[in-house]
């Protein structure tokens, strides 16, 4: 590590402790289809959980573009995990076959092919197996603005219903770790370049090994190593896990 890579205390990404155990209780009561009634009644666990206590599953969606209500999940890759362990056996991955087209710029970004989708299952025939994967855990994300906004709006496409889950992104962390990430005009006349919170990026402030991008369950694993890192570097594992999960 540099000195730019030493501990230092960030804030948390959020300090009201989102009081999601209730939240989830009441969308259990709410929900109608069978599926995601279940998925509610596994709960969540108390705000004021230390970190290290939590159990959680780092998840990472390929799709045909960034906009949910535009565009589709093509793949999903997630690993369960905590912080002493990253369960690869139990790791997950499928493609699925999006309702809307593919697009080429997004064949270039993943590689994910009209061919490798014409067999692959619909969301819905797998979603009982992601639901459970996701069940009672805190998911781990690169990028809020991605895997619940996907998964919600797919959802809502097939079950009439959406859904919500308590979510820690390191993006966010690593984003309040480095709250002045564009340098002034002085630094830039120096030649000094904004600091970078895409995925690899982090990972090399943190000396973690390059992955190659843009393969959901490779970027699932990558997120769970820097959620690690994070916790090491920057926070306590006693801190309560309300202070981290939107």
């Amino acid at each position: 590590m540099t000195d730019s890579q030493k501990p230092t205390t960030a804030e948390p990404a959020n300090p009201r402790m989102a009081p999601w155990p209730e939240r989830m209780q009441k969308l259990a009561q709410e929900a109608v289809n069978p599926q995601l009634k279940s998925f509610y009644e596994a709960g969540c666990v108390d705000p004021s959980t230390p970190v290290a206590e939590v159990p959680m599953v780092a998840l990472d969606f390929e799709t045909t573009g960034l906009d949910p209500n535009e565009h589709s999940i093509v793949s999903i890759g997630l690993v369960p995990m905590n912080l002493q362990r990253i369960h690869c056996q139990q790791a997950k991955h499928w493609i699925v076959r999006p309702p809307l087209p593919l697009q080429q710029k997004s064949i270039t970004i993943h590689g994910i092919t009209h061919s490798d989708i014409d067999q692959a299952p619909d969301l819905a025939e797998i979603l009982d197996d992601l639901l459970a994967a996701l069940a009672g855990r805190v998911v781990v994300v690169h990028h809020r603005g991605i895997e619940r906004p996907f998964l919600d709006v797919a959802l809502r496409w097939r079950l009439r219903e959406g859904i919500e889950f308590p979510v820690i992104d390191t993006m966010a962390i690593e984003a309040a770790i480095h709250p002045r990430r564009q340098p002034g005009w002085f630094d830039r006349i120096r030649g000094k370049s904004p600091v970078s919170i895409r995925l690899p990026d982090c990972r090399e402030r943190y000396g973690l090994p390059y992955y190659s991008p843009h393969h959901a369950l490779s970027d699932a694993l990558a997120s769970a190593e820097l959620l690690q890192a994070q916790i090491q570097y920057h926070f306590s594992e006693k801190t309560p896990v309300g202070e981290l999960w939107h």
